[in-house]
This record gives structure tokens, C-alpha cells and sequence, in this order.
């Protein structure tokens, strides 16, 4: 059955059993009868009720919770206290506790249990209402890196250990794919959806450091993770089982999640490893969010139970281990190492926020237009390299780029010169990157042709300035108020001069250029014979950057250091 078939009748199942227990004490009178212990003295007539919202996964723990505590006959001012649980994305509750008006619950929570005390702390950071200061852990889980255990076998036998390097893509290490030793893909699990994926960015950035070169890798995570990124721990450790696709595939997820899967027999079970740079124990943090009192009041009275004996040993039975992490599941099987893991020390409270904010300003989806220089500066060959043109080089690096951008990007591209009058051209019209621009292949595997098939002029003079304000005027025409909005321009940083100059592009964009809807302008340069100043002037109108490379190997740097200037917009310095 699918996880929102499951989550509808949870809800389905647990508001009856509510409304049964409140409609039979309204007929009967018998409050404790009803609902609670013989001698509670507790009324059924006006019932406490209380909305509690759960992360999937710790859910069907807290319902089973839930239904101990309403038996129980807790009483807020002699009024009987009734919990209510409902399965609830993190994400879709903290914007409900923010104000949001767009993804949000239609009755605001009196608890919320989310799967990582992040987001409590991004809701009290965006300023949400009635939040208790202080929570209450009810289970823990290790993240761990779960495949299935031949593949584990696999390898252990090439001597290949998990390690939190394996989330950022061989992009990073000037490859295409990875070596047969290692997975061929490490998903991760959506952060924006998911405690499980903030933890997974946290890592990421913790391994790396910071420094451009840092930022440059997470930059790439980021890319990579949005196109390989599951809603769900359920799907991604199905994806595992299904071999039609990805031959050695490995998914980061919580250790729980893989105890749940292998309750289904499987000849080759999904087994958990232990990252060796140490991991992190995802909580599972109670809250206490009512604004009506009398709700708080039942609210605290249920947090007590979820710190009790009874409850520790559910979420235990469950796949959970303890709240502080010193006890195991039961029944673990093989595939679940026994002993406690190693945390990773170094990933504080403060570098899980870190992360979740550097996703925050890379995730948003890009509506970029690449603009490719094709004329005689970029035919150029490269020194020692006659095979290779300066143009060959950078679509090489753009190839490589071009999987960093995930399913969502809107992307289009145009080539410039100056033939026949014919200045620019456009190659692939700006649109959505998985579907195609007229015909039967994508813009995705269009693009990817291009990188291998354009070619520069020898003999053609480029009208870069021109070019680069009719691609301004391009994206702008095509703004997209959900999305990054950018001019890539790839070029040898000349412009022949037949068409306006470079006080008349910068005082064009300057007049254009709206804040309101912005268009930032990425120069990716190669060679030292370029107008630096008017390209400094272009990007610093626009916001945006240039970046130049001397050497063939610097290409694919300064295509990560374009799209990591997001992670500190607005108050990026300026390149060197």
C-alpha cells in the first residue's frame, strides 16, 4: 500500500476511534468508563483534545503511544485529555507553525515530533509562535549507509569502506562516473523533507571544510543530491532492491528505516553500514507548539508519557533505539550491527543549521541561458594541446557541469560571433531541461550534444557585448520568480568592437537591471587576454561574478565556484 493510502487511514482510524470514545461518553455520561482507569475522576463530557503531528517514521509509534495515554484518563483541570496523532511531513509543519499559507496543515498542531531536532530550531529561527523552549526526546536513530549485502560483500572485497566523501559526485575528482570499486550512486534523502537529508548535508560539509575549495565540492553535493534526491526512506531502500537500473547503488537513510524494510524476507537483505569517519544519531524531539492553554497543559501531560519505560521499549520494538541512544532495537537481525556507532563529534547543533541554510540558498532551481562563445578567441588551440581550442576545453568542463543541474532547471543556450550579421544563435530555446524543444530528445541530451559538437569560427570576430546584453534581455523576458534566474557566458573575455562597447553594455544593464526581478550575470572566462574591467563591471551590476581560468584543469573549479557564489549571496566578496 502507498505511504499516503497508509498515512489516510491512520488518520481515518485514529479520528473514529476519537470520535466513538467522545460520542459514547456525551450519550453515556461515564467519563471513566469511557476512556480511563477505574477511580479516575476526570471529565469525558469536554474532553481536552489535542493535535499531535509525527514524522512518518516515528509515527505509528506515537499513535501506539497515544492509544495508552487516552486509556490512561490524564486530566488537565478535571477534564479528561484526548491525543490525536497524524502522520505529517517536518517540512509541511514548519511552515504551518511559521505562517506560511501555501503547503500547510488546515489546524496548527498542540505537539509536533519531527525526526531531527533541526527543525525545531529553524522554526524558533524564523520566529513560529506558542514554541515551548524545550523539548523531549522520545527515540534515536544513526544514520547509516544501507545496500543490499552482496554488494556490501562486494565492497569489503575491493576494500572499500562508506564514508561521507561518497555523497559528492566524481565531478569533483575530474571523473564522469565513479570506478567499478564504488557505488555507482549514494542517494540521499530530500532536505528539504527530511531530517535524515539535513544530517546528510551537515556531513558533507563537515568532511570538506570550508575555503572556496570547500565550497566548491558542496556546491557539486548539492547539484548531484537534487538530482538523486527520494521523498522518502521507503522509496530509496525499495530503489536499493530494484536492479534494473542502478548496478551498485548505496542510500543514506536511518538505521530504523532499515530495520522496517527487512521485515519483508529477502534473499538478499538490505544490511546497515557504519560510515568510518563516525555518523549522526538523528532524535526524534517532542514540542510543545499550542497557543490554547488548556491544550498546552495536555500537550506537556503527553510528552511526559513519550520518556516513559512503556514508551522507550515500544520505539525499541519499532527499530529505534533508546532516547539517548545507549540501547539497541530488538530483534536487529544481522544486517544491523549491535554495537552503538561512532558519532562524528565535530557536527554540532550549529553546523546542522549551517548546512541546512547552505541547501537553502543552493537547492531553488535554475532558469540559466548559456552563452557559448564561437568565435575566433575561442578557437584558439590550447598551449601543448593543438588537438584541443580553448572552446573544446570549456565545453568539456560544461559537460560535466551540465549533471550537477538537476531535473527542475529551466536551461537554454545560444552561441555567439559575428557572421554574416548573424551574431547570436539560438541552439536550444529556454525551457524545462527534461523535456524537449520541439522534436524527440530532451534539452538534457540536446545540451549534451552541443558540449560535444560546437565549434568555434577561427575566422569569425566576436560580438560579445552585444551577445551578452541580448541574453540579459533573453533571461529577463523569461523570469521566473521561483526559480535562480542567470546569463552563464562562456568566452574568452574579448569583444571585436562592432557593436556596442563596454561602457554602453554596463550602462545598459544598470538601467535594466531590476532588483525586484533579478538576473545575475556569470562570466566564465578562459585566458589571460580579456577585458577584465568591463567583465568585473558586468558581474558586479548583475550581482553576479567572473571567474577565469588559465589552465584546462581549472575549468571545472570555476564552473562549481560560479554556482557556489550562492552560498553566501547577498554578502559574497568579490572573486579574486
Amino acid at each position: 500500500m502507498a505511504a499516503g493510502a497508509q498515512t489516510r487511514r491512520r488518520q481515518v482510524r485514529l479520528s473514529l476511534s476519537l470520535a466513538a470514545v467522545a460520542t459514547a461518553t456525551a450519550l453515556t455520561g461515564g467519563a471513566v468508563l469511557a476512556f480511563g482507569q477505574a477511580g479516575t475522576s476526570c471529565s469525558g463530557r469536554d474532553p481536552v483534545l489535542v493535535g499531535v503531528a509525527a514524522a512518518i517514521d516515528i509515527a505509528p509509534t506515537v499513535m501506539e503511544t497515544a492509544e495508552r495515554f487516552n486509556r490512561s484518563g490524564t486530566a488537565v483541570d478535571g477534564r479528561c485529555v484526548l491525543v490525536q496523532v497524524t502522520e505529517q511531513s517536518p517540512a509541511t509543519v514548519l511552515r504551518t507553525l511559521v505562517g506560511d499559507t501555501a503547503g500547510v496543515l488546515s489546524e496548527r498542531p498542540d505537539g509536533w515530533i519531527s525526526d531531527s531536532s533541526a527543525w525545531i530550531r529553524l522554526a524558533r529561527k524564523q520566529g513560529a509562535a506558542n514554541l515551548a523552549g524545550t523539548e523531549t526526546v522520545m527515540a534515536t536513530s544513526p544514520l547509516v549507509f544501507a545496500t543490499r549485502r552482496s554488494l556490501a560483500q562486494r565492497f569489503a572485497v575491493g576494500e572499500t569502506d562508506m564514508n561521507w566523501r561518497m555523497v559528492f559526485p566524481s565531478t569533483t575528482k575530474g571523473r564522469v562516473k565513479p570506478t567499478e570499486d564504488e557505488p555507482d550512486v549514494v542517494r540521499v534523502p530530500d532536505p528539504s523533507l527530511a531530517g535524515a537529508g539535513i544530517a546528510t548535508v551537515a556531513a558533507a560539509r563537515d568532511v570538506v571544510g570550508t575555503g572556496p575549495e570547500a565550497d566548491r565540492a558542496l556546491t557539486a553535493f548539492v547539484r548531484w543530491a537534487q538530482a538523486g534526491a527520494a521523498p522518502d526512506y521507503r522509496s530509496m531502500l525499495a530503489a536499493v532492491d530494484d536492479r534494473s537500473f542502478w548496478k551498485r547503488p548505496v542510500v543514506i537513510v536511518p538505521e530504523q528505516s532499515v530495520w522496517e524494510h527487512n521485515r519483508r524476507p529477502s534473499e538478499d537483505p538490505v544490511v546497515a553500514l557504519h560510515p568510518r569517519e563516525g555518523t549522526i544519531n538523528l532524535d526524534y524531539p517532542y514540542v510543545v507548539t499550542a497557543a490554547d492553554e488548556a491544550r498546552a497543559s495536555g500537550s506537556r501531560a503527553f510528552a511526559a508519557w513519550l520518556r516513559s519505560p512503556e514508551t522507550q521499549e515500544a520505539a525499541r520494538r519499532a527499530g529505534f533505539r533508546s532516547a539517548d541512544g545507549s540501547l539497541g532495537p530488538y530483534s536487529p537481525g544481522p544486517e544491523i550491527p549491535t554495537e552503538a556507532p561512532r558519532t562524528r563529534p565535530s557536527i554540532l547543533p550549529a553546523r546542522i543549521d549551517e548546512a541546512l541554510e547552505a541547501w537553502s540558498r543552493l537547492a531553488p532551481p535554475t532558469n540559466i541561458l548559456v552563452l557559448a562563445d564561437a568565435g575566433r578567441h575561442m578557437a584558439e588551440p590550447i598551449k601543448g594541446d593543438k588537438g584541443r581550442t580553448k572552446l573544446s576545453v570549456a565545453l568539456e568542463a560544461a559537460r560535466l557541469g551540465l549533471q550537477l543541474f538537476p531535473n527542475s532547471t529551466h536551461m537554454g543556450m545560444w552561441e555567439f560571433s559575428s557572421v554574416k550579421g548573424d551574431d547570436q544563435r539560438e541552439r536550444v530555446r529556454i525551457g524545462p531541461i527534461v523535456e524537449p524543444d520541439g522534436g524527440q530528445v530532451i534539452r538534457r541530451g540536446r545540451l549534451e550534444e552541443l558540449t560535444r559538437t560546437l565549434r568555434a569560427d577561427p575566422k569569425a570576430p566576436s560580438a560579445l557585448y552585444d551577445s551578452v546584453l541580448a541574453g540579459f534581455r533573453e533571461v529577463t523576458g523569461a523570469y521566473d520568480g521561483t526559480m535562480n534566474n542567470t546569463l552563464l557566458v562562456i568566452t574568452a573575455g574579448k569583444d571585436d568592437g562592432r557593436g556596442v562597447s563596454g561602457a554602453e553594455l554596463v550602462k545598459a544593464l544598470r538601467e535594466e537591471w531590476d532588483p525586484e526581478q533579478p538576473v545575475q550575470i556569470v562570466v566564465l572566462a578562459f585566458g589571460a587576454d580579456l577585458d577584465r574591467a568591463t567583465l568585473t563591471q558586468v558581474a558586479s551590476v548583475t550581482n553576479g561574478s567572473l571567474h577565469v581560468a588559465q589552465e584546462p584543469g581549472e575549468i571545472i573549479d570555476v564552473f562549481l565556484s560560479a554556482l557556489a557564489r550562492r552560498l553566501c549571496h547577498p554578502t559574497c566578496r568579490k572573486p579574486a
